[in-house]
């Protein structure tokens, strides 16, 4: 068994079920949308991106990617998030938490992508 390979395939199933975690509940609802795992799912994601670096073939590089995409969507939803929280006079309204549980699931759909890929090497994958 590989070690690296268990982390890496950890983080990126962390990464996605968290996001996931954040995205479900009523799209306009901030109440079932927990600011601290938007927080934990923007952390994991950037770890999980970290350790995609190291790959050189093509296949990492779409893992990458689609890291990099699930990364930009999830910091855009939390300073979208910390404006409607903080700076906003309207405060977190249910057209804001619409907008970051929207952009969310666009970063849910960039980890699925990376799931799907991780499952895909991993079936494809000969013992040596």
């Amino acid at each position: 068994m590989n070690l690296e390979k268990v982390i890496f395939g950890f983080f990126v199933l962390l990464a996605a079920t968290l996001n996931f975690g954040f995205f479900i509940g009523d799209l306009s609802d901030p109440t079932v949308h927990n600011v601290y795992e938007l927080f934990a799912a923007v952390v994991i994601n950037l770890i999980a991106t970290v350790l995609k670096f190291g790959d050189r073939t093509q296949i990492g590089a779409v893992h990458l990617a689609t890291s990099l995409v699930a990364d930009l969507q999830l910091i855009a939803a939390t300073i979208f998030w910390a404006y409607a929280e903080h700076i906003s006079s309207e405060g977190l309204t249910g057209e804001a938490t619409a907008g970051i549980v929207s952009l969310s699931g666009g970063a849910l759909f960039a980890n699925v992508v990376s799931v799907i890929l991780l499952v895909i090497e991993t079936v494809s994958f000969q013992r040596r």
